[in-house]
């Protein structure tokens, strides 16, 4: 199964809630309580995405986190390849990237599009549609998705 980390989902929780505020600060406590989020994980994931460079860390009394650039340049891709590090569908698409089937392997090539189109979703969504009130799906309709409440599947033809 192709999933999120939780790392990566407490990553992009925070970030939403970020944008929300933005270009104001909140601190991890603030988007721990606030989400129920482990506050000692979130630190970490803050941490990380401060050296990424999407975030900004303020100490002080009113000090927190606040996103180092706007919410329409930051993408979900961005935050979860910060976090969890190159993203890959399946072993083909590493650095290594050949198994002992690659010569006769018939479903590379169609794995690598949809590896290639859930990038290319992911680098599409910015902080800014994740964090709007509007379905995100629709926003991503025509580049070649069909998108029901319980489903989303890549349309290439």
């Amino acid at each position: 199964m192709l999933k999120l980390t939780k790392k990566a989902d407490y990553g992009l929780i925070a970030m939403r809630h970020l944008t929300t505020v933005y270009p104001r600060s909140a601190s991890a406590k603030d988007i721990s309580d606030h989400y129920g989020l482990p506050a000692p994980v979130l630190a970490k994931i803050l941490q990380t995405l401060v050296r990424g460079g999407f975030l900004a860390s303020e100490h002080g009394a009113n000090g927190g986190y606040r996103l180092s650039r706007g919410p329409e340049q930051i993408t979900a891709f961005d935050i979860v390849r910060s976090i969890d590090g190159p993203i890959f569908l399946t072993a083909c698409f590493t650095e290594d990237g050949d198994c002992e089937h690659h010569k006769k392997c018939s479903i590379r090539d169609p794995l690598r599009r949809i590896h290639e189109g859930i990038i290319g979703l992911l680098n599409k969504m910015t902080m800014a549609e994740l964090a709007s009130d509007a379905d995100p799906a629709s926003s991503l309709l025509p580049i070649g998705l069909i998108s029901s409440p319980n489903l989303t599947i890549l349309n290439r033809q």
